[in-house]
């Protein structure tokens, strides 16, 4: 079943989705536009080789769009422990709020972060904000 969206939204999304360097992305009910994509993490979990998604996957979306070109915008990105700080500095820094910094698994080598954040905003300037923020993470 198709989801209905705006031409304008779906142009939205595909702009922040390539913006972001997405492996993919899709609208969803709502509409809710979520990106993924799928980066490299070289750990490993109770002493396990890791590549699942749960560990790889960075994570964005936008909903709610408003008249003026302003929506909810959301993101979540693993990260290893001495990364936070940066992340958290570069987020900061382009006007995104922080709202989560926690771990997933125990017995994790290296110790594996998550960081989520928010912001209201235009979805193509979130997206740019973000890609700076996130670049050094490769």
């Amino acid at each position: 079943m198709a989801v209905k969206a705006s031409p304008r939204f779906i142009r939205l999304c595909n702009q922040f989705s390539s913006i972001l360097g997405a492996t993919e992305h899709e609208i969803t009910k709502g509409p809710v536009c979520f990106v993924t994509r799928n980066r490299r993490v070289n750990a490993s979990i109770l002493g396990r080789r890791t590549t699942s998604p749960l560990v790889r996957y960075q994570l964005f979306s936008f909903e709610s769009l408003d008249s003026s070109g302003r929506a909810l915008c959301l993101g979540e990105t693993a990260l290893f422990q001495n990364q936070v700080n940066r992340l958290l500095s570069n987020l900061r820094k382009n006007g995104i709020t922080v709202t989560a910094v926690h771990n997933h698994w125990l017995f994790e080598n290296p110790r594996l972060m998550y960081i989520h954040w928010e912001s209201i905003d235009n979805p193509v300037a979130f997206a740019r904000k973000v890609k700076r923020s996130i670049a050094f993470l490769g």
